[in-house]
C-alpha cells in the first residue's frame, strides 16, 4: 500500500471513530455504570444498545434478579436490563461475549427501603447549646483608668464554648455572674473548659471587679440560646425521626455552629411575608402557637439541618403517606415541586425547576440549583424567603432534597442540599452504605 493510500486509509478509520463515538451504542457503553445502589422496591433499566448476544450472571442470584432471571441467562444487548431486587444484599452482575469473554460488569448494592413524610409546615426553633457561648468581650475600667477585659487577655475568643468554671458545668448564663463573684471576691484564679473547633482546652482568667456593675467580672458578652422559625422536611413515622432547616444554625454574632445541648420544636403560624427583590432576601413572618406544646426535641445540629424525635405525624400536610426517598445520582434536572407554607399553617404545594444538579458521591451542601417558576408563590415570597428553609422538594414521587438558601442577586433561585445528607444525620442510614455510584 502506498504512502499517499495509508494516509487516505488512517483518515478513513479515524473519521469512523469520530462518528462510532457519537453514536448511541458508544454513548450507552461508555456511560454504563460500574456501581448503582438500589432500594428493595426500586426496578432500574439498564441500557448497552449494542446488537450483541452475551450471557448474564449475578454472583449472588438471590439479592435481585435481571430480566426476569435469577440464574445465568442469554440476552440481546440490543434490548434493555432490567434489575430487580429481590432483597438487601451486595451482588456483581457480569456480561459475557460468548459466555467467557468480559465485556461489562456491574456492582449492585441493595438497600432496604426508606420511605417518609414530607413535611413543609413552619415550625418554631427553640436550640439550647451545650455549655455557654461567648459571642465578644467587653472592658472594665481598673483603679489606674486602664481599661481591659480580663477573658481576652488570657486568650479567649469569640466562639468558644464554656463548659465548665473550676469545677461545676455550666448550662446557664444566669449562673455565671455568679460564681465569677463568688470565685473573684476570694482572689481565685478561675480555670475554664473550652471547647473551641470541637477540641477541649483549659483557660485561666483573673477576674477583674468591674466597680460600676459592683461585681467580679470576665469582660464576656455571652449567650446560651437562640430562637427562629424554619420549615419541617420529612417525618418518619416508624421510628419518630425528623428532619429540618436543610442547614446548621449558626450563633448570630459569632456564626460558628451551636453545639446542641437541648432543644425543642412547636408549631408555628406565618402572619406576613416581606417579599423578596433583587439584593434583599424576603423573609417569613411567624409566631409561635403554643409555646407549652413542643412537638419535638433537637438532638443535633449539622450542616444539613436540625434533627430530633417527634412524638407524633406533625399536622397540616399535603402528603400525608410515606413517600421513597431518592439518592443524589437519581435527582435530575426538570420539573418538580417543593411544600412549604406561605399562610398560617396550610402546607401547599408549588412548582419549581431544578435546574443544575453537581454530583455528590460524599455529603456536601449545595446539591443542586433550584427556580421557583409556580406564579402564586412569586406573587407571594417572589420566590425563595428565609424560613423557607428545609421545605422538601418532590421529583416523581420521590423525595429528592431540601430547600437551603436563596441568592441574594435573584430571589427566584436558590441551593438545595440532596436528601440523602438529611437521611443520613437522622441516623436512618449508615455510613458505610453512603458511596454514591
Amino acid at each position: 500500500m502506498s504512502l499517499n493510500k495509508r494516509k487516505w486509509f488512517g483518515l478513513f478509520v479515524a473519521t469512523l471513530i469520530v462518528v462510532f463515538s457519537f453514536t448511541s451504542s458508544f454513548q450507552s457503553f461508555v456511560n454504563f455504570p460500574k456501581e448503582i445502589r438500589m432500594f428493595e422496591s426500586a426496578i432500574k433499566q439498564l441500557k448497552l444498545a449494542f446488537p450483541l448476544s452475551v450471557i448474564v450472571s449475578s454472583s449472588n442470584p438471590e439479592i435481585l434478579e435481571v430480566n426476569g432471571h435469577q440464574d445465568e441467562f442469554k440476552a440481546n444487548l440490543s434490548y434493555p436490563l432490567t434489575v430487580k431486587p429481590k432483597k438487601d444484599g451486595n451482588t456483581k452482575v457480569s456480561v459475557k461475549l460468548f459466555g467467557v469473554i468480559p465485556f461489562k460488569s456491574l456492582d449492585v448494592n441493595v438497600m432496604k427501603d426508606i420511605k417518609v413524610i414530607p413535611g413543609g409546615q413552619t415550625i418554631g426553633v427553640k436550640l439550647k447549646s451545650a455549655g455557654i457561648m461567648v459571642v465578644g468581650h467587653h472592658v472594665i475600667q481598673q483603679e489606674n483608668g486602664v481599661t481591659v477585659s480580663p477573658a481576652e487577655k488570657a486568650g479567649i475568643r469569640a466562639g468558644d464554648l464554656i463548659i465548665k468554671i473550676g469545677n461545676k458545668k455550666i448550662k446557664d448564663v444566669t449562673e455565671v455572674a455568679e460564681i465569677v463573684n463568688k470565685m473573684g471576691k476570694k482572689k481565685e484564679e478561675i480555670v475554664l473548659d473550652i471547647v473551641r473547633n470541637r477540641e477541649k482546652i483549659k483557660v485561666k482568667v483573673n477576674p477583674l471587679y468591674d466597680k460600676k456593675a459592683q461585681l467580679y467580672r470576665l469582660g464576656l458578652y455571652i449567650r446560651d440560646s437562640a430562637a427562629g422559625v424554619g420549615t419541617l422536611t420529612f417525618y418518619d413515622p416508624v421510628n419518630h425521626n425528623y428532619g429540618a432547616l436543610g442547614h446548621v444554625i449558626t450563633d448570630m454574632d459569632t456564626q460558628e455552629p451551636i453545639i446542641v445541648g437541648d432543644g425543642q420544636i412547636l408549631y408555628s403560624n406565618v402572619t406576613s411575608i416581606d417579599k423578596g427583590i433583587s439584593g434583599k432576601p424576603g423573609e417569613k413572618r411567624a409566631i409561635f402557637v403554643d409555646e407549652d406544646h413542643v412537638i419535638g426535641n433537637i438532638s443535633k445540629n449539622t450542616p444539613f439541618g436540625i434533627f430530633g424525635k417527634m412524638d407524633q405525624q406533625p399536622i397540616n400536610g399535603v402528603i400525608n403517606q410515606s413517600i421513597p426517598i431518592a439518592f443524589p445520582e437519581e435527582v435530575k434536572e426538570g420539573p418538580a415541586e417543593i411544600l412549604t407554607v406561605i399562610e398560617g399553617q396550610k402546607v401547599e404545594k408549588f412548582k419549581i425547576e431544578i435546574v443544575n444538579v453537581v454530583p455528590q458521591k460524599y455529603p456536601a451542601t449545595k446539591g443542586m440549583i433550584i427556580k421557583v417558576t409556580d406564579p402564586k408563590l412569586l406573587e407571594k415570597t417572589g420566590g425563595i424567603v428565609q424560613g423557607m428553609s428545609g421545605s422538601p422538594i418532590i421529583q416523581d414521587g420521590k423525595l429528592v432534597g431540601a430547600v437551603t438558601h436563596v441568592f441574594v442577586n435573584d430571589p427566584t433561585s436558590g441551593y438545595g442540599s440532596f436528601i440523602e445528607w438529611m437521611i443520613r444525620d437522622a441516623g436512618m442510614l449508615d455510613d458505610e452504605k453512603l458511596k454514591a455510584s
